[in-house]
């Protein structure tokens, strides 16, 4: 019998998870394996890699502990994206890998802008220069470092490092690349204009493939290391933000969905990049060839209902320890309690700054209208409406240019039945839920391995995956009064944003 399942893996930031598929979409079974990341200097993040590769390694292990070798017919990887590892010739890593969250590179991020225009850059790349990219990054890398750089062979981002462990070859792909800031997203090439500018060596960029090519086999290394078999094909995969696109079933034009995580974005399929002359949202390479992948992310949604639940919530965590539940629907009890607008409440969920809609890293969270007569569950309910009224604008940007009839979710924070009707009503759509919240990553990896391969037919098979298990629709009271809340939430922003590089100052 012919080996049909299909192996993805998600390499996040947290860990590693193992996710393994039949060619219907039932997932057979998951592995974990977690790891750690190095903060210092206020600002820098990092990464060991071969810590990465021994989590993939310990989490195939335990796949095949349940399910055997020779079953699996493709290895297909999502990551992390927007980093830099550089790698000698022959793929040693030569320092920890710079993680995207990593903001070192604010100087060679303006040294780029004065040598091209930014908006030019945008044009190029569908992205704003900025910190977070991979080729400011290996800017830093130059002017900070300059032996490790003069050793660099290639950059590498995450499960690209991953894919040469598995099968000796240094390649990105489309998807990957596009979150480097050096892509040309028009021609899918590297665009010399930018790394001229950025002045480092074209050489260090490896070579750029689709996300669907096999980019080798699993060599005898890699089997002896991971337990899979020697010859099983391996595909370059995409992203992390690409693998969730094809996941939730964003693989033609006319489908957008909703990822609600620590941060949160909202992104759409187009055949084009969408006209944005304030540049507020941004664009990369879609997994599926032939088309592009608009998006908008802000820095903080989930995680500022952790943060709320950290400073006011003890009393639910306590109360949801004792009972054995999730603290969050305990919480999910308390913005029920407060009515549509949480009594003239308003919270900016600005914690980290922000990137869309507003692109101002001094940003700050705050709490507007409070009174003796406000409680705790106005605050609870006025921070899920304040995250949402902020996606609300991203998705308007897009909603100028792009049909949206319903908006699809994924991630933890959509598990909350309360936040689900905000979104319903903030957005004025129906919101689809899928019956894996959390899996959809895994499940876009493993869908672009399957057609790399041929076990799969078309990306169209998504929809198999995914089966949809509820939908939330707006209530029409809910969506007026939004609405004028959604001029309040903008107009308060505006307001406050002189006093925002002050208080950083």
């Amino acid at each position: 019998m012919s080996p049909t399942l299909l192996l993805a893996h998600d390499l996040g930031t947290s860990g590693n998870k193992a996710t393994l598929f039949d060619t219907d979409g039932t997932l057979l079974v998951s592995k974990t394996v977690p790891y750690g990341t190095f903060y210092s200097n206020v600002t820098w993040a990092e990464q060991d890699p071969l810590v990465w590769w021994e989590a993939v390694c310990a989490s195939t292990r335990a796949i095949l502990q349940e399910r055997t070798a020779d079953e699996i017919g493709v290895v297909t990887f999502s990551g992390q994206m927007m980093g830099c590892l550089p790698v000698d010739a022959k793929g040693r890593p030569l320092k920890n890998h710079i993680i995207y969250s990593d903001q070192r590179a604010v100087r060679q991020t303006g040294d780029l802008v004065e040598r091209i225009d930014a908006k030019r850059i945008f044009e190029i790349t569908g992205h704003r220069a900025s910190p977070s990219y991979s080729i400011e990054k290996l800017m830093w890398l130059r002017d900070n470092e300059p032996e490790t750089y003069a050793q660099t062979a290639k950059m590498l981002n995450a499960k690209d490092f991953i894919n040469f462990k598995l099968t000796g070859r240094m390649v990105t792909e489309f998807n990957d690349a596009s979150g480097t800031n050096a892509l040309d997203l028009e021609h899918l090439v590297w665009s010399e204009q930018i790394i001229e500018a950025a002045r480092v060596d074209r050489s260090k960029f490896p070579e750029l493939l689709s996300s669907i090519a096999v980019v080798g086999e699993i060599t005898s290394e890699a089997a002896e290391a991971t337990g899979l078999r020697k010859g099983t094909p391996v595909v370059a995969g995409s992203g992390d933000g690409g693998c969730a696109t094809v996941g939730i079933g964003s693989v033609k034009p006319g489908i957008t969905y909703n990822y609600i995580g620590s941060s949160s974005w909202i992104s759409t399929t187009s055949l084009t990049m969408l006209d944005d002359p304030e540049m507020r949202n941004f664009t990369w390479a879609h997994p599926v060839p032939g088309y592009v992948q608009p998006c908008g992310t802000m820095q903080t949604a989930g995680a500022s209902y952790a943060w709320l639940k950290d400073q006011l919530g003890g009393l639910e965590t306590e109360r949801a320890v004792q009972a054995g539940i999730n603290p969050y629907r305990l919480m999910d009890d308390l913005v029920e309690a407060s009515p549509v607008g949480a009594n003239g409440v308003l919270f900016l969920p600005y914690l980290l700054g922000e990137r869309s809609p507003r692109w101002n890293p001094d940003a700050k969270g705050a709490f507007l209208g409070l009174t003796l007569e406000r409680t705790k569950a106005d605050m609870f309910r006025a921070v899920l409406e304040g995250i949402t009224l902020n996606l609300g604008m991203i998705l308007e940007t897009m909603r100028r240019q792009v049909s949206i009839e319903e908006l699809r979710v994924l991630g933890g924070g959509a598990k909350g039945r309360q936040w689900r009707q905000i979104l319903a009503d903030v957005f004025d759509l129906p919101i689809l839920v899928p019956r894996y919240l959390e899996e959809a990553t895994s499940m876009g990896a493993a869908v672009i391995g399957g057609v790399g391969v041929g076990l799969l037919d078309s990306f169209d098979r998504i929809e198999s995956f995914i089966q949809f298990t509820d939908t939330v629709y707006p209530i029409p009271a809910h969506v007026k009064r939004y609405r004028e809340a959604s001029v309040l939430f903008d107009e308060a922003y505006h307001v406050l944003e002189p006093l925002f590089s002050k208080i950083s100052g």
